[in-house]
């Protein structure tokens, strides 16, 4: 869910869009992000009910999705955390990891469940672009530029690759992963089909990949995946050792752009934490909610 992570959601079928188009606070704009979120894994995955939650489960190969509360009548009760250690079971005998992922202020009841059931739940600030505006294109260093990424595009499998890098060191700080730990990761992305993957849901329409690179090299990339007039930013990273330097920044630039072309009126992110999303705050986003993901807490967790 977050825009600074890894995890890359499949865009799923269109959602119609709400008749109130102002994104200010309110159920209006949670319930287009509910639906949103909904959507999101159906292209490419299967859904199971289990009652007040619905459990996403990727047919092929891919990043696996997560459960979260269901939507329209079975989501309108509480979730206790004997659902949630039912579906924990589930996920474990599909091999899947055990994440939930749901709105604090759309259903605030949930984190006590899932405390109690033994997870860690992590917050994350869910920031909305304000209407009418978008973010400025950031002076970039000599000898880098942004662009969308087509198919063929020979930066495809360095952008692939700097989610885990990138993400593996948490943060706004300079680190020391550079080129050639990118390098590594890049011949792995095109070995074990992730670049291809990536590839196919471009074609699609399903997935817009943007970059800052340098030459044929990406040293910062994102990806915003468009459902109906909403569209979500995630797995946005910049190469640790040349952070800093309002790469982020123009590349967020540019998939809002995009967006905006394509007709999307509501563009949200999840940030990675408060210092992030400060980052954000400056490109016109602003904080409309905190988006929660659930994680096993460790060996102890409870079992179903």
């Amino acid at each position: 869910m977050p825009a600074d992570s890894s995890a890359a959601p499949s865009a799923g079928p269109s959602v119609r869009p709400s008749a109130h188009t102002s994104d200010s606070p309110g159920p209006g704009l949670l319930d287009r992000l509910e639906g949103y979120y909904d959507s999101v894994p159906r292209s490419t995955a299967r859904a199971e009910d289990f009652g007040p939650l619905t459990l996403f489960v990727r047919e092929g190969e891919g990043w696996p999705y997560y459960a979260r509360p269901s939507r329209g009548p079975a989501g309108s009760g509480p979730v206790s955390a004997a659902d949630l250690l039912r579906v924990r079971a589930r996920q474990r005998e599909l091999g899947l990891p055990e994440s939930f992922e749901w709105v604090a202020e759309t259903t605030p009841a949930l984190r006590a469940a899932a405390e109690e059931a033994g997870l860690t739940v992590h917050e994350h600030p869910l920031m909305v672009l304000e209407p009418g505006t978008a973010p400025a294109d950031p002076v970039l260093p000599e000898g880098l530029a942004v662009r969308l990424l087509a198919p063929d595009d020979p930066a495809l499998p360095s952008a692939v690759a700097l989610g885990p890098l990138a993400f593996s060191q948490p943060g706004t700080a300079v680190g020391p992963t550079g080129t050639e730990e990118l390098e590594a990761a890049e011949r792995l992305a095109a070995r074990d089909g992730t670049a291809d993957r990536l590839a196919a849901r471009i074609r699609a329409g399903l997935t817009v990949l943007a970059a800052a690179v340098r030459g044929d090299t990406a040293l910062c990339s994102g990806m915003h995946q468009p459902v109906g007039a909403v569209t979500e930013l995630v797995g946005i990273g910049t190469l640790p050792a040349v952070r800093r330097q309002g790469l982020g920044l123009a590349v967020t630039a540019a998939l809002v752009a995009d967006a905006r072309a394509r007709g999307a009126e509501t563009v949200f992110l999840s940030a990675g934490d408060d210092d992030v999303a400060r980052i954000y705050a400056r490109a016109g986003f602003r904080r409309a909610g905190t988006a929660l993901i659930a994680e096993p807490a460790g060996p102890g967790a409870p079992q179903a």
